[in-house]
């Protein structure tokens, strides 16, 4: 016998499955949207349907941007310097970097990082794009701008190993990062520093 609800337990079920959020912080925020107005539900539940329906990834960078937009407001920006592109592993390290005001080229997110033992190659994620970005000449360096961790890594020498000759720079982020940290969580200073400090895969 169940102690709550289907309709309760599933949404619990739903948070907790989610990034970060274990049993109980699942369990606490169904329970304020039990709680809460209806408008605050209601407000959620749609913000969510949105989230799907209203977005999509720029058919150039691969960054999230609006639905029916064929580039995202960084690609189409004739403000940005086309000569250097930063390949980040998610959209969400593109807002990191955004912030720290120091970086006006463009970017390619890969949408993940080459993993062997989850089978993850550079099929699965958006690399051969990039390769294929890098064929008309625009690009004088590519900043690699992975995670400090394994799977980072390997992505950044596999990266290397195929942009170098092509007769491109290639650089990698200074190690201002923790190791096995994420760009997302990476304060302003740290990020400027890793910019600022980035050196030479030749």
């Amino acid at each position: 016998m169940r102690a709550l609800p289907d309709s309760v337990q599933n949404l619990i079920d739903a948070f907790a499955r989610l990034p970060g959020i274990g049993p109980k912080t699942a369990s606490r925020l169904a329970f304020y949207l039990l709680k809460a107005p209806d408008e605050s539900s209601l407000q959620l539940a749609e913000a969510l349907e949105q989230l799907k329906s209203q977005t999509q990834h720029c058919r150039t960078c691969f960054n999230v941007t609006s639905a029916g937009q064929e580039q995202c407001e960084i690609c189409a920006s004739t403000n940005r310097d086309e000569s250097i592109l930063c390949v980040v592993e998610e959209p969400l390290d593109v807002l990191a970097i955004e912030r720290t005001g120091a970086f006006n080229g463009k970017y390619h997110v890969l949408l993940g990082v080459l993993s062997p033992i989850e089978g993850i190659g550079p099929d699965q994620i958006k690399i051969f794009p990039l390769l294929e970005r890098l064929k008309d000449g625009k690009v004088r360096e590519v900043i690699i701008a992975t995670n400090p961790s394994m799977e980072g890594d390997a992505t950044a020498l596999y990266l290397q190993q195929r942009i170098l000759p092509l007769g491109i720079k290639v650089s990698r982020l200074a190690r201002g990062l923790p190791v096995g940290g994420d760009i997302e969580y990476a304060d302003q200073n740290t990020l400027l520093r890793a910019l600022a400090g980035r050196q030479s895969m030749e």
